[in-house]
């Protein structure tokens, strides 16, 4: 039964989506062969061939971290508050794909890194699950003594879970909206991807070269995640044990 509901909920998934994007997707790309048309046609200098290779370097550039808006002052991807979120994404396995290795011994550090920094990680967000789990054994012990009501203890379960989805999951878009420019539901998007590990990347905190950031917002945003990464971890938990 459990592998045919997993079954059916991926079909599920995948029927909903392809309603969703695929006709979107189909006039984004129908537009985008629209704008090379007219700026061949308002560049005669320029050939089909020569803004393909140009296009080419702008997605090579993508891929190396490089965004292609602004000129060689913007903020390098690398400096120590970027290094650390980086750093934060790797050992969390998050992910975002905006932004890796490029050099060798780049890329073969980051392997061991991994390697090492994963269990470290998991580890840690396990000390964390077990002192949230310990509050939550307490507030159970504490609400089953006789005379308290079973509702009291559902209230006290329903505060722990409130307080954590407003830390973790309704204030945060707030601030990522102000700071960033996204609208509340970009922010609530961007902020449930990051925190159940999935990181598309298609949306990123720090990358905009025409905001100016304080330094240490990036490493803030990583301590946040690893918190936010603990809580979101036992929902999950006990909504796998719901499941089963």
């Amino acid at each position: 039964l459990l592998v045919v509901g997993y079954l059916f909920y991926l079909l599920l998934g995948a029927m909903v989506f392809q309603l969703l994007e695929k006709q979107a997707e189909t006039h984004f790309r129908d537009q985008f062969q629209l704008e090379k048309l007219k700026f061949l046609q308002n560049y005669t200098c320029l050939d089909r061939q020569a803004l393909e290779q140009f296009v080419q370097v702008l997605m090579e550039a993508w891929e190396k971290g490089v965004n292609p808006e602004g000129n060689s002052t913007n903020p390098s991807n690398w400096d120590f508050s970027n290094s650390f979120f980086f750093a934060g994404t790797v050992v969390t396995t998050i992910g975002y794909g905006n932004l890796s290795p490029s050099t060798v011994a780049g890329q073969i550090f980051c392997v061991f890194y991994a390697l090492f920094g994963v269990p470290l990680n998991l580890a840690f967000l396990n000390q964390l699950g077990k002192g949230l789990n310990a509050h939550l054994i307490t507030l159970e012990r504490w609400v089953q003594k006789p005379g308290r009501a079973q509702v009291v203890q559902t209230l006290a379960v329903a505060i722990f879970l409130i307080t954590g989805t407003l830390l973790f999951l309704v204030f945060p878009p707030l601030v990522f909206s102000y700071v960033e420019g996204w609208s509340y539901g970009e922010g609530f998007y961007f902020t449930f991807i990051t925190l159940s590990t999935i990181g598309f990347g298609d949306y990123v905190v720090g990358t905009n070269p025409n905001k100016h950031y304080i330094p240490v917002y990036r490493s803030l945003t990583a301590i946040w995640i690893v918190f936010g990464l603990a809580w979101l971890a036992l929902v999950f938990n006990v909504g796998a044990d719901l499941m089963e």
